[in-house]
């Protein structure tokens, strides 16, 4: 019996090690781009959630006469699980507090920056607006109940 707690409590420890993990690496590439902003712009005044939220839910006109934004296919509650807007694939939530996974691969979530920037804003985000994104996911923590 104790063999089995011991096994259970090591899987769990893992797993919050692992979460907690994940969530690290968002609050270091949040300082990683707020640095970066701060030296382009030295008025930067750090990341905020507000200019986050905002920005994810910013709606831009693309090339198609469309409008998108980041809520488009993440849901306005990026703790929520989305699904893409052209395909209905599922979308696993941004939030790292709820997709302990999300923030996992730093190099990963560079390149969907990049990717996702050009499709929806036509260009590369800068780091502010990056910074100020991260610091909004981080509090989305609550997955809304009716999904």
């Amino acid at each position: 019996m104790k063999k089995l707690n011991f096994a259970l409590l090591a899987l769990l420890s893992l797993t919050a090690l692992s979460a907690s993990a994940d969530v690290a690496n968002a609050v270091k590439l949040e300082k990683k781009y707020a640095t970066f902003a701060k030296n382009a712009n030295p008025e930067y005044a750090g990341p905020s959630a507000v200019d986050g939220k905002f920005f994810f839910n910013r709606k831009i006109k693309l090339a198609n006469g469309k409008e998108a934004a980041c809520a488009s296919c993440h849901t306005a509650n990026p703790a929520d699980q989305g699904k893409h807007m052209v395909t209905g694939k599922p979308i696993k939530p941004l939030s790292p507090m709820v997709n302990h996974k999300r923030f996992s691969d730093v190099e990963k979530v560079e390149e969907q920056f990049t990717e996702h920037c050009n499709d929806i804003i036509g260009s590369d985000c800068t780091a502010a607006e990056k910074a100020n994104y991260i610091a909004y996911l981080l509090t989305e923590k609550t997955p809304s109940t009716k999904q």
